[in-house]
C-alpha cells in the first residue's frame, strides 16, 4: 500500500474508535451516580482504615467542578469499556505488515488484549485503598485533609490507565517478536535489565509513595514478561523449524534437478 492509503486506513480506524467512544460515553452519562459511587469506594475504604486522629473529607470545588467531573468520569469509563475495540483496531492496522501465516494471531491478540487491560485496571482498583491510606496518613494531627474530588479523580485515572497499559506491554513484546523486531533469545539476554527497568517503571508510574503499589504493579508485569519470553522463544522455534523444513526442501529439489 502507498503511504496515502495507509493514512486513509488510519483515519478510518480512528474515526471508528471515536464513534465507539462517543456511544459508550453517552451511555455512561445515564449511570453517572452509580459510577461516582464506584470511583469513591477506594477512598471510603481507605478512610475506614485510617487512625482516629486523622481527619479527611472529600469535596467538590468551583461552580463548574461537578460538570467537569461528570464529563471526565464518563470519558474514563468509555476508554476502559471500549478498550477491546480500539486495541483490536490498533492491531488490525499493524497486521497487514505481517506475513500471511502470522495474521492468524490477530484474533488471539484481540481476545487477550482486552482482558489484560481489564486485569490491570482491576489490580489497580484493589491497590488504590492502600495507596490512598498511606498518602492521607501524612496529614498532621488536629488537621483536616480536604480532598478535592476532581483532583482525586485525576489521581485515580492516572493509576488505572498506568496499570491497564502496563499489563499490555508484554503483549506488544510478543507482537514485536512476530514482526521479527525482537527475538526470545534477546529477551532472555536482557532479562536482568528488564526486571530492573520494570521496577523503575513501577516506582515512577505509581503516584503514591508506598512500596506496596509499586510491587503490585511490578510483580504482575514481570510474570507477564516471563510468559512473553516463553511465547517468543516458542514462536522463534516454530519459525526456525519451518525455515529449516523449507531449506531442506529447497536443497532436495536442487539436488534432484
Amino acid at each position: 500500500m502507498a503511504l496515502s492509503d495507509h493514512l486513509r486506513e488510519l483515519r478510518a480506524r480512528i474515526i471508528r474508535c471515536v464513534l465507539v467512544l462517543v456511544v459508550v460515553f453517552a451511555i455512561a452519562l445515564f449511570f453517572y451516580d452509580e459510577l461516582a459511587h464506584l470511583i469513591r469506594i477506594p477512598y471510603d475504604t481507605a478512610v475506614e482504615r485510617l487512625p482516629d486522629d486523622v481527619s479527611t473529607e472529600i469535596v467538590v470545588n468551583e461552580v463548574t467542578g461537578p460538570l467537569l467531573l461528570q464529563l471526565k468520569l464518563c470519558g474514563l469509563v468509555a476508554v476502559i469499556v471500549s478498550s477491546p475495540y480500539w486495541l483490536y483496531q490498533l492491531w488490525a492496522f499493524i497486521m497487514p505488515g505481517l506475513h500471511p501465516s502470522e495474521k492468524k494471531w490477530s484474533r488471539i491478540f484481540a481476545a487477550i488484549a482486552g482482558p489484560l487491560f481489564f486485569a490491570g485496571v482491576a489490580t489497580c482498583y484493589i491497590v488504590l485503598p492502600k495507596a490512598i491510606e498511606v498518602l492521607i496518613n501524612f496529614t498532621p494531627a488536629d488537621s483536616t485533609n480536604l480532598v478535592d474530588f476532581g483532583k482525586f479523580f485525576s489521581f485515580t485515572t492516572r493509576m488505572l490507565l498506568v496499570f491497564g497499559i502496563a499489563f499490555e506491554i508484554p503483549l506488544f513484546v510478543v507482537m514485536l517478536n512476530l514482526a521479527g523486531v525482537v527475538s526470545g533469545r534477546q529477551l532472555g539476554k536482557y532479562r536482568t535489565w528488564i526486571i530492573l527497568g520494570t521496577f523503575i517503571f513501577a516506582a515512577v508510574a505509581t503516584p503514591s509513595t508506598d512500596p506496596f503499589s509499586m510491587i503490585m504493579l511490578a510483580l504482575p508485569m514481570l510474570m507477564l514478561f516471563l510468559i512473553a519470553e516463553v511465547v517468543a522463544r516458542w514462536i522463534d522455534r516454530v519459525k526456525g523449524r519451518n525455515k529449516a523444513g523449507t531449506d531442506q526442501w529447497d536443497d532436495d529439489e536442487v539436488s534432484t534437478l
